[in-house]
């Protein structure tokens, strides 16, 4: 049953559920595997009594005989007709061998069942998107294939008239040639050569382009095409053919849609990986992917889910190769992530926060040390793959955050009945931003057993002084920061006075409610629905959060592309007047919500 409540645990909707719940539904599990181009659930039969969560293989959802969707591992089908006691609108086929998990109606025997909110399928959603065998056609097609036409610029021609030349086009660059040599100049050295103020139109294009272009065969499968953008670090590749001629341009976004590309062959090389060097050698595609995400438009906080699965990924299977055979190791051991990263919102620079929770063993000596000294050699493993340990201390090598069930559950609920006692309010804070990526019903168990005690109104009252504690700058004064206490400052710390005020409103609320699942939005939206903010509140949070977050990205995404040092920290000077006003009003806003809840809360959590 273990294996039913990890791998339940990490899907959605059942990834809501808490552990208990979880343990309930992994009991009613039934095991069936289909042949391919089996039938599985044909429209307009009777209502289903199951329905079923792909474990291993796909399934082709059918409307009147035409392929409307396709669902991988971990997706569901047939709850409609359960639910429901309908028949099935839409028949569901095997694409090949596929092993599916069967329920009944879980709805009687769960404590929250309101939380499995299941997403309905067949959606107009093309099977090229979803499914992996039309996702590797598409990667295996010849790089000649996705090509688009060359744009040609003359030696001589100036910044301004190759930027013309691109712009007439369509394109997003242009080769130049000379020396020998074929170079590429693209729409994203004119705006960073622009951006650093280092030429002007007048100056020779050839001065920004780079020689010589990153090229690949004509021939070469378009998946080859991306692994090496990715490892090279650029968005486009000449495509030559016979005698290395240039006969066309590729760029990343021609290769298929950026939700699927990136995740799904970084997701790929990590699965691989037999050994962490491999997969140290997979993590070095995600510097890449951040910034080809960026660059493509996708929106910073679905960037944010998309690289938090491949984060989880990483961490995964480096516990899966880090060494164990000199410690006893329990048979149920949960990592888990705490943090940003825990509540899906990492940044290019963030570090990893963990906690080590372990069954009871009885009988064994002091298994908390050499648990602790395990956790130390998969936090090693996971520097090697890019990924830094907490700074501060918050390491699953940290006694405070290395515990057995028993203990850790004690310990938590402790928290919560005397909030006075030492850093009481910060480790209950900490286990609210958890997350197991492991042992799932284990690592849920301490929040959740957390979350159950009785949160009276003076360790409400304590948290919210915590969680405000930290507020916004009071504004700007000519190049320096304004803090509330009086203090100056001329940098900028956009973590620490922007994303942490509004993530501690989320946690907060979180707490309040005894429901710590999702992301900082996700929870200030529970917030409101619970009548602890109001809907303006909340979209204020929402959209200060989001832009914060958008502007962070931005800067850390520039770093990366010019190799320079990761830091929270910007100076005044260096912001435009539009963005110092949109931040301006945005602290401004945050803050004043920070005050209607310290005067008005024990009002509206009467109203909850």
């Amino acid at each position: 049953m273990r294996e039913y409540v990890d791998f339940l645990g990490d899907q959605p909707p059942y990834d809501a559920l808490e552990s208990d719940d979880l343990e309930r539904l992994a009991r009613l599990v039934e095991v069936e595997y289909f042949a391919a181009g089996a039938q599985i659930v044909e429209a307009g039969s009777e209502p289903l009594t199951h329905f079923y969560v792909v474990r291993t293989g796909e399934v082709e959802v059918l409307d009147r005989g035409r392929v409307v969707d396709v669902l991988g591992v971990g997706e569901t089908f047939g709850q409609i007709s359960v639910l429901s006691g309908l028949s099935p609108p839409l028949s569901i086929r095997a694409v090949e061998g596929t092993l599916c998990y069967l329920f009944p109606d879980p709805r009687a025997l769960l404590k929250h069942p309101e939380r499995l909110q299941f997403t309905h399928y067949g959606t107009l959603v093309t099977r090229d998107r979803l499914a992996r065998s039309g996702f590797v056609d598409q990667a295996m097609r010849p790089a000649r294939q996705q090509m688009r036409p060359a744009v040609w610029c003359p030696l001589d021609a100036t910044v301004s008239e190759a930027a013309a030349l691109i712009t007439e086009s369509g394109q997003s660059c242009a080769l130049i040639e000379g020396n020998g040599q074929v170079g590429i100049v693209t729409d994203a050295d004119f705006r960073r050569s622009m951006a650093a103020r280092t030429v002007d139109g007048n100056a020779p294009a050839r001065g920004i382009a780079s020689f010589p272009a990153e090229s690949i065969s004509a021939d070469a499968p378009v998946t080859e095409a991306f692994l090496r953008m990715v490892e090279c670090g650029m968005h486009h590749l000449v495509v030559t053919g016979a005698g290395e001629r240039p006969l066309g341009v590729l760029r990343v976004v021609d290769l298929a849609s950026a939700e699927v590309r990136n995740p799904l062959i970084i997701r790929r090389s990590i699965d691989d990986a037999s050994s962490i060097s491999e997969l140290a050698e997979a993590s070095e595609l995600l510097d890449g992917t951040w910034i080809e995400l960026f660059d493509t438009g996708v929106a910073p906080m679905q960037i944010a889910r998309l690289l938090s699965a491949v984060i989880d990924a990483i961490v995964r299977r480096t516990i899966e190769l880090t060494d164990r055979t000199d410690v006893l190791v329990p048979n149920v051991t949960s990592f888990l992530l705490l943090g940003s990263v825990a509540r899906r919102e990492p940044l290019p620079g963030s570090d990893i926060d963990s906690m080590l929770v372990w069954e009871d063993v009885e009988n064994s000596r002091n298994p908390a040390r050499r648990l602790q000294i395990w956790a130390g050699r998969v936090l090693d493993n996971l520097e090697a793959c890019g990924l830094p340990r907490c700074a501060d201390g918050a390491n699953a090598t940290n006694p405070k955050f290395a515990r057995s069930q028993s203990d850790a559950v004690a310990t938590a609920q402790s928290w919560i009945r005397n909030p006075t006692q030492e850093n009481a309010l910060l480790l209950s804070s900490m286990i609210a931003d958890s997350r197991p990526v492991t042992g799932m019903a284990l690592g849920r168990s301490v929040s959740d057993s957390m979350l159950a005690v009785t949160r009276d109104r003076d360790y409400l009252a304590a948290l919210l002084r915590y969680t405000i504690a930290q507020r916004p700058p009071a504004g700007f004064v000519r190049n320096f920061v304004a803090e509330h206490t009086g203090t100056r400052r001329r940098q900028l710390d956009l973590e620490e006075l922007g994303l942490v005020p509004i993530a501690s409103l989320g946690r907060w609320v979180a707490v309040v409610t005894g429901d710590d699942r999702g992301s900082t939005t996700t929870r200030l939206r529970r917030g409101a629905d619970a009548g602890l903010l109001t809907e303006d509140e909340c979209d204020t949070l929402v959209r200060a959060f989001e832009y914060i977050y958008g502007l962070m990205l931005e800067r850390e995404i520039y770093s990366l592309q010019t190799r320079q040092p990761i830091s929270q920290e910007l100076a005044l000077s260096d912001l435009d007047t539009l963005t110092r006003r949109y931040l301006r009003e945005a602290f401004r806003a945050v803050a004043e919500v920070q005050s209607r809840l310290d005067s008005e809360w024990v009002a509206r959590l009467s109203r909850t």
